[in-house]
């Protein structure tokens, strides 16, 4: 989703998430700054919905699978975003009314104004918590994911691009996959060759 620009002052927890309960628009908020978010792209919704639609049969494994309006809680009081795409299988989150704080799996689909906060401000906040295992990065310009996934229990994170249809991001904490081609099926968004510039 695309940012606007932060209101003017700084709010407390409870400020925000009265706003948020009451704003036709969603804002993230991160130590007291609020950022209102805006429309994306046709091609940022449909790519939106091919991840969350390939990922809704985990559903009957007792997951829950979120799009953009479902809040995540990165940090208690001080940063609340909305993944684009999030998946979920603690009992805490699948229960909970608004906000969720276990993810297993989130993903962003980047856009031109978001795309270096994804990458390296959200990644570097979201790889703290303990739950998640996979964020992905959907590239609305070629057909390219980045992939990051922990290798164990620990804290270590490896860093996958899949850019050919036939790659796929195993989750096996989610027993499933997500195929590039399904990604980006009927989409009007180029290979990556070795000519792109």
């Amino acid at each position: 989703m695309e940012q606007k620009q932060a209101l003017s002052r700084l709010y407390t927890v409870e400020e925000y998430q009265a706003l948020e309960a009451t704003s036709p628009e969603r804002h993230e908020f991160y130590r007291g700054e609020i950022m209102a978010m805006s429309g994306g792209t046709a091609n940022h919704n449909s790519l939106v919905l091919r991840c969350a639609s390939r990922l809704l049969s985990t559903e009957e494994r007792g997951c829950r699978v979120f799009t953009e309006t479902v809040q995540l809680e990165v940090a208690e009081g001080v940063q609340y975003t909305y993944p684009d795409v999030m998946v979920t299988y603690h009992d805490e989150d699948v229960m909970a009314e608004r906000t969720r704080r276990h993810p297993v799996l989130l993903i962003e689909v980047l856009s031109p104004s978001t795309a270096d906060r994804d990458r390296v401000w959200k990644l570097f906040r979201y790889q703290r918590l303990a739950s998640l295992r996979h964020y992905l990065l959907v590239s609305q310009q070629y057909q390219a994911v980045e992939w990051f996934h922990r290798t164990d229990e620990g804290s270590d994170w490896q860093q996958e691009l899949l850019t050919k249809p036939e790659e796929a991001v195993k989750i096996p904490e989610l027993g499933t996959q997500l195929l590039l081609a399904d990604i980006y099926a009927s989409l009007r968004i180029p290979l990556v060759t070795d000519d792109a510039a």
